[in-house]
């Protein structure tokens, strides 16, 4: 089962947290919310789904502080900064940093539900990608050397030929090595192949 989305509120501001709960509940999703970064660190787990609504300005360590930390950890949390006026420079920091977005005070409601919805959405499709990326590079990792260096070449449109040419070998050989491939690899045909390739991370394609 899928875990829920969250939308994970830091804020040592109070009154500021029970008003962004009680906004973030007012549309059915479900909110926690933290009064440091510290308090957040804590909890923070890699399976966490959702988003950061992230006060960029807090004692201790600030929202840029934290969001480096996560990106370090590799927590692949979409964060929305919020920002006064005076922190817009430091916003701007956080979006070249990798921050999703961020929005000023006072904040129209409907405005931060709207990126809210969107930082979920973009989070989701994210994680579908990098979850089909695994699964790629897991299949890729079943191949033995000499399968890999036919892919490679098959993916980077040599013939059968080309390649029995290239590694020395019978062009009935490269037929056998080729078949495994795409038996291991679950691919129906050159052109799934490739595409697998191109979403992989561990196969050089020439664009």
């Amino acid at each position: 089962m899928a875990a829920q989305q969250t939308v994970y509120v830091v804020d040592d501001d109070a009154a500021m947290r029970k008003s962004l709960r009680w906004l973030v509940e007012s549309v059915g999703l479900k909110v926690e919310t933290y009064s440091s970064a510290g308090e957040f660190l804590d909890a923070v787990r890699q399976d966490m789904v959702g988003c950061v609504v992230l006060d960029v300005r807090m004692p201790g360590m600030s929202g840029l502080d934290l969001q480096e930390q996560l990106k370090d950890e590799r927590i692949s949390l979409p964060v929305i900064i919020i920002t006064g006026h005076a922190d817009v420079p430091m916003a701007v920091r956080a979006l070249k940093a990798g921050a999703y977005d961020f929005i000023e005070k006072p904040f129209n409601d409907q405005v931060l539900l709207e990126r809210v919805q969107k930082a979920l959405e973009d989070g989701e499709q994210e994680r579908f990608v990098e979850d089909r990326r695994r699964t790629i590079d897991a299949k890729i990792e079943t191949l033995t050397p000499r399968e890999r260096q036919v892919m490679e070449m098959v993916v980077n449109g040599m013939a059968n030929k080309q390649v029995a040419a290239e590694l020395g070998l019978s062009e009935k050989t490269i037929e056998v090595h080729r078949k495994h491939v795409m038996d291991k690899m679950q691919a129906g045909n050159v052109a799934d192949l490739i595409r697998m390739a191109m979403r992989g991370s561990s196969v050089q394609t020439i664009d």
